[in-house]
C-alpha cells in the first residue's frame, strides 16, 4: 500500500476515534488506542479477505512514526516540566518509583515461577514477566496529565519523576535479564557498578550542558530570530542526548526528556520557549502522538485470549494493582490525600514502548516458544504479555479520567 494512503487512513482514524473519546468524557488517547485495537481485530478476522487491514497492521512506516511519537511525547514532557517542581518532588518520586517497580516485579516473578512449567529458562521467563510489569510508560501518562492540565501539579511531577526513575530501574533490570540470557546467571557486582557509572555519567553530562550550553546557543541564535533555526537546534540537542544515552547503553528516551527539561525560559528566553513549545505540541498532539497510540493497540495478539484467558486476566490484575498499591500507598504516606494518591497509583500503571522493547529482546533471544510448545502458557506467553501491556495502558487512560481532581490547576 502506498505510504501516503497508509498515513492518511491512520491519521483520520486517530482523529475520529480521539474526538469520539473526548465527546464521551475520555482522554483522546483512549480513542486512538482503541482504533489500533480494532484494526488488529479486523486484521485477525478479515485479513485474508480484505488485505488492507493486514497491510496497515504490518506497516513499517507506522512503526517508525510511532518511535518518533515516543520521542516527541517525551521531549514535550521535558519542555513542559519545570526543573524546580521536579526537584521539589524528587524525594517523593524516588519512593513512589521504588514501590511501583518492586511490587509488580515480585508479583510477576512469583506468578511466572508458580505457573510456568519446569525448564532451563523458567527463572528467566519469570523474571521477564516481572520486568514487563515493573516499568511505567512515560508517554501514555504524560498525555493524560497534559490534557487535564495536571503536569505541573504535585501529582503530575511525582508521576513524571517516578516514571523517569522507573525507566532507569528498568534499564538495570534489562541489563540483568540480558546477562541471564547470555550467561544463565545474574551479573556480578562489577557489571552493576559499570551500569551505575554510565547512568551517573549521562546525567552529569546532560545537566552540565543544559546549565551552561543552552544560554550560549541561545545568544548565538538570537540575532537570527528564526523559529525554524531554534527548532533545529532543539532537535539537534535532543538527538545528540539520545545518541549519548544509546552509546552508554541506556534508552534514548532519557536523552529526549533531558533535552526538553533544560529548555527553560530562563535559559533560552520566554519567546523562544513559547515558540518551541507551540511547534512541538502541534507535531506531537496533531500527528505523532496519535500514531504511537494506534501502534500500541496494533500489537494486540488475540489468539492467546481464547487459550489462556484466566492467566491473562491474572497478569493484567497483578500488573495494574501492583502499580496501584506499590506507588499509591507510598504517595499516600508521603502526604497526598486519598484521591491524589490513587491518581498517582493509576498514573504509574500505564505501559508501552519500553516494555515492547524488552519483549522484543527476549523474543529474539528465544525465550518464547512462539506457539510451538505443548504447554499453552509457554506457547502464548509473548502474546499474553503484549496483551497485558496494551490492556493496562487502556485501563490507565480510562481510570485516570475518573480519579483525577475535578478542577485541575492551570
Amino acid at each position: 500500500m502506498n505510504v501516503l494512503i497508509e498515513l492518511l487512513i491512520l491519521i483520520l482514524l486517530a482523529r475520529v476515534f480521539g474526538e469520539t473519546a473526548e465527546r464521551i468524557g475520555q482522554p483522546s488517547a483512549v480513542g486512538e488506542l482503541s482504533a489500533g485495537i480494532l484494526l488488529a481485530a479486523a486484521a485477525a478476522l478479515w485479513g485474508p479477505a480484505i488485505p488492507v487491514f493486514t497491510q496497515l497492521t504490518t506497516s513499517k512506516t507506522l512503526e517508525e512514526f510511532a518511535q518518533l511519537g515516543i520521542f516527541f511525547l517525551v521531549l514535550l514532557a521535558g519542555i513542559e516540566s519545570k526543573l524546580e517542581e521536579l526537584q521539589q518532588n524528587s524525594g517523593s518520586a524516588i519512593i513512589v518509583a521504588l514501590g511501583g517497580a518492586l511490587a509488580p516485579l515480585v508479583a510477576g516473578f512469583t506468578v511466572g515461577w508458580l505457573f510456568l512449567p519446569e525448564s532451563d529458562v523458567r527463572s528467566i521467563q519469570a523474571f521477564l514477566i516481572g520486568i514487563t510489569m515493573s516499568i511505567t510508560s512515560i508517554p501514555a501518562t504524560i498525555k493524560v496529565l497534559t490534557e487535564f492540565r495536571l503536569l505541573h501539579s504535585r501529582i503530575g511531577q511525582t508521576i513524571v519523576g517516578a516514571a523517569i526513575i522507573d525507566d532507569i530501574i528498568g534499564l538495570f533490570l534489562l541489563a540483568i535479564l540480558s546477562s541471564m540470557i547470555q550467561t544463565g546467571h545474574i551479573p556480578d557486582p562489577m557489571a552493576f557498578a559499570l551500569l551505575l557509572s554510565k547512568v551517573l555519567l549521562f546525567f552529569g553530562i546532560t545537566i552540565s550542558l543544559g546549565i551552561h550550553v543552552y544560554p550560549k546557543v541561545r545568544k548565538s541564535l538570537k540575532a537570527l530570530q528564526l523559529a525554524a533555526v531554534e527548532f533545529s537546534a532543539l532537535m539537534a540537542v535532543a538527538l545528540a542526548y539520545g545518541l549519548l544515552a544509546e552509546a552508554l547503553e541506556l534508552h534514548w528516551i532519557l536523552g529526549a526528556f533531558m533535552a526538553g527539561l533544560y529548555f527553560e525560559p530562563s535559559r533560552v528566553g520566554q519567546e523562544a520557549y513559547e515558540e518551541m513549545k507551540l511547534i512541538t505540541t502541534g507535531i506531537t498532539q496533531g500527528v505523532l502522538g496519535p500514531m504511537f497510540f494506534i501502534w500500541i493497540g496494533l500489537n494486540v495478539a488475540f489468539e492467546a485470549v481464547t487459550q489462556i484467558p484466566l492467566f491473562i486476566l491474572l497478569l493484567i490484575s497483578l500488573a495494574f494493582f501492583g502499580k496501584l498499591i506499590g506507588s499509591g500507598l507510598p504517595a499516600y504516606w508521603l502526604g497526598l490525600n486519598r484521591r491524589e494518591a490513587l491518581a498517582v497509583g493509576v498514573g504509574m500503571s500505564s505501559r508501552g514502548a519500553v516494555e515492547l522493547v524488552v519483549l522484543s529482546i527476549a523474543y529474539e533471544a528465544g525465550l518464547f516458544a512462539n506457539g510451538n510448545h505443548e504447554n499453552l502458557l509457554v506457547a502464548n506467553l509473548f502474546s499474553a504479555l503484549v496483551l497485558m501491556v496494551v490492556i493496562t495502558t487502556l485501563l490507565t487512560l480510562v481510570t485516570m479520567r475518573k480519579v483525577l481532581p475535578e478542577s485541575p490547576p492551570e
